[in-house]
């Protein structure tokens, strides 16, 4: 089964409040199977736009990485994260391997 990955481009505004953000969202990825493989470090804007942070989660499966977006827990991060951020994300599912 291919994986699947958050992607995510964020321009923090509160770097405080976006600390709530985080530790509301632990429970999510947790429960839901989730990797980082990138989070904020740095960055080489090649074409675009460039964004402050970068973020690409890994989940077990797309399915899980939709389920984890979905999840309670995740949206109630969510609410905290669009007033201390700005985010594009996007789901993708990986190729199998």
């Amino acid at each position: 089964m291919a994986k699947g990955y958050w992607i995510a481009h964020v321009e923090v505004r509160d770097a405080e409040r976006y600390k709530d953000y985080v530790a509301t969202a632990k429970p999510a990825f947790e429960r839901y199977g989730a990797r980082f493989l990138a989070r904020g470090g740095a960055a080489e804007p090649m074409e675009g736009k460039a964004w402050a942070r970068n973020v690409v989660i890994e989940f077990p499966s797309l399915q899980a990485a939709r389920d984890c977006y979905n999840s309670p827990e995740y949206q109630a991060a969510k609410a905290i994260r669009v007033t201390v951020a700005d985010a594009d994300m996007i789901l993708v599912e990986g190729v199998e391997s």
